[in-house]
């Protein structure tokens, strides 16, 4: 006889894969295609496991991963929100919110609980690992954009200040990661990527 906590399980794994379907305006490096939800947050766990010795602090790793790999479940309700929208902010909302407690809710209590305290604790950006788990979310979409020469910040008019001031929140997870990323930014005005 199956337990109650494995159909549950299942049912949440099922009910995830949705997250293959939300696309994020950002391009894979060097291409057209837009990436899903799905491809990020695996590409956010590799980086971290690459990266981890670039944070500015101790951190569990393993939290990081847990964080990058369900930071963005939510979006099967709440949809993505473009980190440059000027309409709507890329904060803990309210759809995310319900999101989070709709899907998370699903699993078993436990698991429930511990996967939606690890979703806000990523959304207040505070610990360590929230902190870290930030960088490398803000991180990849720059890069993408760098590979694509300027790609959504030329799609969508995204000009210098407004990336700068999205991205300097990298420095609070790894200053190594921000010197990094603003020498690109720079370099992005250089090479006329990136308007100022």
């Amino acid at each position: 006889m199956t337990s109650e906590n494995l159909l549950k399980q299942i049912e949440f794994i099922k009910e995830i894969d949705k997250i293959k379907y939300i696309q994020r305006k950002t391009k894979l490096f060097n291409s057209d295609r837009r990436e899903n939800d799905a491809e990020h947050s695996w590409h956010l766990a590799m980086m971290a496991l690459v990266l981890s010795e670039h944070s500015n602090e101790n951190i569990d790793i393993l939290k990081v991963i847990k964080m990058v790999l369900i930071h963005d479940i939510v979006e099967i309700d709440a949809g993505d929100t473009f980190i440059y929208d000027t309409n709507k902010d890329h904060v803990n909302t309210e759809e995310e919110q319900k999101g989070a407690e709709r899907i998370f809710g699903i699993l078993p209590k436990s698991q429930a609980d511990e996967f939606i305290q690890i979703w806000k604790e990523f959304e207040a950006g505070e610990s360590n690992e929230a902190k870290f788990a930030k960088s490398l979310d803000r991180l990849e979409p720059l890069l993408q954009n760098v590979s694509n020469d300027g790609g959504t910040w030329k799609e969508f008019g995204v000009k210098h200040d407004s990336v700068f001031k999205k991205q300097k929140v990298m420095k609070e997870g790894s200053k190594v990661l921000w010197n990094f990323a603003e020498g690109l930014i720079e370099s992005s005005v250089e090479k006329g990527f990136l308007e100022k």
